[in-house]
């Protein structure tokens, strides 16, 4: 019993993580991209959804004028879905912009 205890934090320590990466193109303007990662068991998403945690952490950056042109999550299981609900792992990727880009 101990050891599915410890097996289980040790997975939902291991999947809550996130990332997020800059680009500048101009002095007031980039390109940026952001990960997140959660673990779903029986409907609940942890630390919470994996869209979730890539957009917060984007957001956390506070840039102005952040504009998401692209986002994904995987696995993607179309209408068995709702398997990855029962017990499964995500992973979802944002890019997208931010700034204002110089006018000429």
């Amino acid at each position: 019993m101990r050891s599915a205890v410890v097996g289980s934090a040790v997975l939902v320590l291991l999947t809550a993580c996130a990332g997020v990466s800059f680009e500048r193109t101009t002095e007031t303007s980039g390109t940026f991209s952001s990960y997140g990662l959660a673990f779903t068991i029986l409907s609940s998403d942890f630390p919470k959804g994996a869209m979730q945690v890539a957009r917060e952490n984007a957001s956390d950056a506070n840039l102005a004028n952040m504009e998401i042109k692209k986002s994904i999550v995987t696995p993607y299981l179309g209408p068995f879905d709702w398997l990855l609900d029962i017990v499964g792992i995500r992973y979802a990727r944002i890019s997208g912009t931010w700034g204002f880009a110089a006018t000429q």
